[in-house]
């Protein structure tokens, strides 16, 4: 196991950033972990990184707790938090030297920077000054940073903001990279990002765990369906529960109704309202993406 988080909350005086908040990623998982400005997203990768106390509940990595054992955690975890901390006035090259040196890499340092500059496109700017790098290519450097202490573990929050479509898709083709090797938590606002590179994905709101699903979960295979539905009379909207594989749903209005579920059930509707002696005037279905997902769980 790479992640636990069990029953956290944290309290910024009176506020609950983080309210008795659970879940687990596996070793080798990359996860999405998604929700609205404010939910405690980065709350709780500050609290996973031993950088921030929980107020209660616990936070265990690789077996590890973040309360006890926060130094021999860092060493496992590659953290890039969301405005990216680097020391400007420093060459690319020398920055990372400087970062090998805080993890102690000793006689393997060289090598290791040499890998990271490869690993993450550094080459043709390993010896220009931070300062004068693009957005993407500081991104760059912040992943190498993350990543050059080999962590088994990688928590990257928003690593794409602010970057152009071109360097987009470069830096989730490197997370993507990185992936196939380590644990990766991700958040991002970005939902194609998440369809791309996560197979599972975790959303917050308001500090609670509304949503943990796998990603398949929205793919072609396997789409979320909405199911509009419309009756020609009115009948207790209470007994759509009886609908076999029936998500959940909500009244339109005038005998309208949309029906969510994992799969298509217009057969059960139909079956439904044959038993219930109802006529259905009309029927259609949509798709449900990520980002329809998403907007319902954190309105």
């Amino acid at each position: 196991m790479s992640i636990k988080v069990q029953e956290v909350s944290k309290l910024y005086g009176k506020q609950k950033a983080l309210d008795n908040l659970s879940f687990e990623i596996k070793q080798g998982e990359i996860v999405g972990f998604l929700g609205p400005n404010g939910a405690g997203k980065s709350t709780m990768m500050k609290i996973i990184t031993g950088y921030i106390p929980q107020s209660s509940g616990l936070v265990e990595v690789n077996g590890l707790s973040v309360s006890t054992d926060s130094l021999d955690i860092k060493r496992q975890i590659g953290y890039l938090p969301e405005h990216n901390p680097l020391y400007l006035e420093m060459y690319v090259k020398e920055y990372l030297d400087h970062v090998a040196s805080i993890y102690k890499l000793g006689k393997s340092k060289a090598k290791r920077i040499a890998e990271m500059v490869e690993l993450t496109g550094l080459g043709l700017e390993q010896n220009k000054k931070i300062a004068s790098l693009s957005k993407g290519y500081r991104q760059r450097v912040g992943i190498a940073q993350a990543l050059i202490h080999d962590p088994k573990v990688l928590i990257l929050d928003e690593p794409t903001t602010g970057l152009d479509p071109n360097q987009l898709i470069e830096i989730r083709n490197l997370i993507q990279e990185v992936g196939r090797e380590k644990t990766v938590m991700l958040s991002t606002h970005i939902m194609q990002e998440v369809e791309a590179c996560c197979k599972r994905v975790l959303i917050v709101n308001k500090g609670q765990l509304v949503a943990d699903r796998d990603i398949d979960f929205l793919s072609n295979r396997k789409e979320a369906k909405i199911v509009e539905v419309e009756f020609a009379t009115e009948f207790p909207s209470e007994l759509l529960s009886e609908i076999a594989g029936i998500d959940n749903y909500k009244s339109l209005g005038e005998n309208r109704f949309s029906i969510v579920s994992n799969e298509d059930i217009r057969k059960d509707i139909f079956e439904f309202a044959v038993s219930k002696n109802l006529i259905i005037l009309e029927m259609n279905t949509q798709s449900k993406n990520l980002e329809d997902i998403f907007h319902e769980l954190t309105v």
